[in-house]
């Protein structure tokens, strides 16, 4: 009795140890600590350290392995709702690499996961937000409508109103109502208690329109509304992700994301090891080779395996 009391104790030592690894690998995730967090996820098979893993290889782009992780991590826990909008958004990541045929197969598995997400908790904003995009940007064939997409925001509108204009703004903008859609991000902007992601959203508006000085204006005044809040650092990111695509001032951009790197609400929805390649290829631009390279080092110390900071390697 002595010696399976003793197994029965070490085997509940070590699954709380395990289980006190599971926060300290999300704290690395949302640093942009990636090689952290594998390592404090090693060996644990709980569905959070699963899906935990999922997300992780879903920030160094490797698709193949966080679809295979986040679908362990439903298999152990069918009634997660978050596990499965991982699973959704890893599948449709992958889908959009893939070829035809194949990606027609995995789009109607995304609205599978995101609808069983929704259905599971019908308050999970970000599931449904999610929901909401697959349906007014996929193909009726797989399931995509506006109509469905309009329902979606109607949910949202009781708990959520900021992502229900939100919502209707990107509708209006797929049926090439402009002028509905800049009203709705502009209420969206309005409703939103941290201005500087509603000045980021409204900017990217502005991109797609590409009405460059109000991008930047909106762009300044989502910076400077960052500033004052220091839970919407990632604001910083957004609005240089905004100008690189653009094309537009590379020096506003560097700054950007030299403050969301600053900051103390980083998160894995803007990898702290992207921001650093991102960074590095502005110093290039702007004629700093060796800010360059410090940037592309700090970006290969925190995650070896993401391949563009591989790249800076060699």
């Amino acid at each position: 009795m002595r010696v399976l009391a003793g197994l029965l104790l070490t085997g509940a030592i070590f699954a709380s140890a395990q289980g006190a690894r599971e926060p300290q690998a999300n704290a690395a995730l949302q640093a942009g600590e990636a090689d952290k967090a594998l390592v404090l996820l090693n060996g644990n098979g709980s569905a959070q350290a699963d899906n935990l893993r999922c997300r992780v290889f879903y920030a160094l782009e490797q698709w193949n392995r966080a679809v295979s992780e986040c679908e362990q991590a439903v298999k152990l826990d069918g009634q997660n709702s978050a596990y499965h909008m991982w699973l959704a958004r890893a599948v449709g990541e992958k889908a959009s690499r893939a070829s035809f045929l194949t990606a027609y197969g995995l789009g109607k598995r995304v609205r599978t996961e995101f609808e069983e997400a929704a259905r599971l908790d019908p308050r999970n904003a970000e599931a449904l937000a999610d929901l909401g995009e697959f349906y007014y940007s996929a193909p009726p064939v797989v399931g995509g409508g506006l109509d469905k997409a309009e329902g979606v925001a109607a949910q949202l509108d009781r708990f959520d109103p900021v992502r229900a204009h939100q919502l209707r703004a990107r509708i209006a903008e797929e049926r090439k109502d402009y002028g509905t859609a800049e009203h709705e991000w502009k209420q969206a902007l309005a409703a939103d208690s941290h201005a500087a992601f509603g000045w980021m959203e409204l900017a990217g508006f502005y991109r797609r329109r590409q009405r460059w000085a109000e991008m930047e204006s909106a762009v300044r005044s989502g910076d400077s509304a960052a500033a004052r809040d220091k839970r919407a650092g990632v604001a910083f990111y957004d609005g240089a992700a905004l100008l690189i695509q653009s094309k537009q001032n590379p020096a506003l951009a560097a700054k950007l994301l030299q403050e969301y790197l600053a900051s103390s609400s980083k998160t894995e929805d803007a990898p702290a090891f992207e921001a650093h390649v991102r960074l590095a290829r502005l110093k290039d631009q702007l004629g700093d080779p060796a800010a360059a390279s410090r940037e592309r080092a700090a970006a290969f110390a925190l995650a070896h395996e993401y391949k563009p900071a591989q790249d800076g390697k060699h």
